[in-house]
């Protein structure tokens, strides 16, 4: 009767962490998603100091709602990091959760930098604005070293059948690792698709981070099995 019992609570508690990650996914899509359309394309390395003042100007509303939301967001992707780190064996899970917890700080000073140059738009000075958004836009050159940090583990596991991940989430993190990690070049980029802050960091980059993430997440919610409680 005990075992019964315990058998029985050790199943609503995975479905009450399913439900968590996969309301956590879900909340974490909507949210960055919204936030992507309404920052639309920020300027990147290549713009002048009058390009990047005019940009500021004429979205500074958008900018303070797209970090609004993106702000929101982060409850939701701790849950999701904290809960799919229960999935992976040791020390894959650590290395996991070294790197979302990166990958968090780093979009924060992203964001943060973004609402400071929209809060006064009407006074920016040109070579001011260019060099504190030179600061952001190095956002997506370094966030690959987080984003490979948190893909690594999952997709080293998944390729080898290991901790119940599906082969498919590997290849789909193969690819994404590949990507950010020759993303890293965009760190020596100054104009073009590889300009830092351009389409490779925030279009290509950002979109097969997202779809991975995501399918961890709504993967786990679904599917996932923790394979041994993680200390």
């Amino acid at each position: 009767m005990a075992d019964s019992e315990k058998s029985s609570d050790q199943g609503n508690t995975e479905r009450l962490r399913s439900h968590a990650l996969v309301g956590a996914t879900a909340a974490y899509a909507v949210l960055v998603f919204a936030g992507l359309f309404l920052l639309g394309i920020p300027p990147a390395a290549a713009e002048s100091g009058p390009q990047v003042v005019a940009w500021f100007r004429e979205n500074r509303d958008a900018v303070r709602w797209a970090v609004w939301t993106l702000t929101v967001s982060i409850p939701p992707v701790a849950v999701m990091i904290a809960l799919l780190r229960r999935l992976l064996p040791s020390p894959h899970r650590d290395v996991f959760l070294i790197g979302g917890v990166i990958f968090l700080v780093m979009g924060g000073v992203f964001s943060w930098t973004l609402a400071a140059l929209a809060l006064h738009a009407d006074s920016l000075e040109p070579a001011i604005a260019r060099t504190v958004l030179d600061v952001a836009v190095f956002f997506g050159p370094v966030l690959t070293g987080a984003t490979t940090t948190m893909m690594a583990p999952v997709t080293l596991l998944a390729l080898r059948g290991r901790a119940g991940l599906p082969v498919w989430l590997g290849f789909l993190g193969l690819v994404a690792f590949v990507e950010q990690s020759i993303e890293t070049i965009t760190i020596f980029g100054s104009t073009g698709f590889t300009q830092p802050g351009g389409a490779m960091n925030l279009q290509l980059g950002a979109g097969l981070t997202l779809a991975w993430l995501l399918s961890f997440g709504f993967w786990g919610g679904l599917r996932g099995r923790a394979p041994n409680p993680p200390r």
